[in-house]
């Protein structure tokens, strides 16, 4: 895939699967803005680019903030020269805790972030896409907008969200050559669940994903830049599962045929 000359702004670029994202988009000739709460993590990643001689540079950004959203994509544009072509909206917290004491704060907290963010950053990128008449935004989204767990209150809730705020851009944002899509990544190791994977859940999950093994940053990476891409240009709308086979189960399966 050919990204020369094309713009990229990667939320949680500083790590995970923005990380991922950010340098992929790079090897493939986009010019990066890694942009993330934790600036020496972007500093790093990009850092890291431009060593492989690539085209990047940090941001700092809140992306829950509507004043540090529009401060990082002005920044952006001015290291670009020209407008965003490419949005990955990775930026995304989790905030496991029961329901039935899940405190409001942090509930408002991941929606915030995971929600707020994704519509702030979607609605400033596409300014400038309706005026060059093309775009590309892919959200990352989770399993958990379409498979309950528990303690994931305000984590699954978000995703789902996320999910019907990518239906909506694509609807109002498709007549100007804009495309919108969410990829919803199955299990995969990264610095925000690295927690939660113990040798118990990771044969738990193992056990209901008929890949029978856990995901990769790299095939997380591979699907956002074919969605990046020209040849992704007619889809539109789209929550696209990114998990091994997790989601086309209905009940957990415990053996094999083999």
């Amino acid at each position: 895939m050919d990204f020369d000359n094309k713009t990229a702004f990667v939320t949680g670029g500083g790590s995970g699967i923005g990380e991922a994202a950010a340098i992929g988009l790079a090897a493939q000739g986009a010019h990066v803005a890694v942009a993330d709460v934790n600036y020496e993590n972007a500093q790093k990643v990009a850092d890291s680019i431009v060593k492989q001689g690539g085209k990047a540079f940090p941001i700092a950004v809140d992306v829950s903030s509507p004043e540090s959203v529009e401060a990082a994509f002005s920044n952006a544009e001015s290291f670009y020269g020209s407008i965003t072509n490419i949005l990955v909206n990775s930026a995304g917290i989790m905030g496991v805790h029961a329901f039935i004491d899940y405190p409001v704060d942090l509930f408002t907290k991941v929606m915030a972030v995971n929600v707020t963010g994704t519509f702030l950053c979607s609605q400033r990128a596409a300014q400038g896409m309706v005026k060059a008449g093309v775009g590309r935004i892919i959200n990352i989204a989770s399993i958990s907008a379409e498979r309950a767990g528990v303690g994931r209150t305000a984590y699954g809730t978000s995703k789902a969200a996320t999910a019907g705020l990518t239906r909506q851009l694509a609807m109002e944002l498709g007549a100007f050559g804009i495309t919108a899509n969410a990829i919803a990544p199955g299990p995969v190791i990264t610095p925000l669940t690295a927690a939660a994977y113990t040798p118990e859940t990771i044969a738990a999950f193992t056990s209901m994903i008929p890949a029978r093994r856990l995901g990769l940053l790299e095939e997380m990476t591979s699907t956002i830049l074919f969605l990046a891409s020209d040849g992704a240009a007619y889809i539109n709308g789209v929550l696209l599962p990114v998990d091994g086979g997790y989601l086309a189960g209905g009940i957990n399966k415990t053996g094999t045929l083999n």
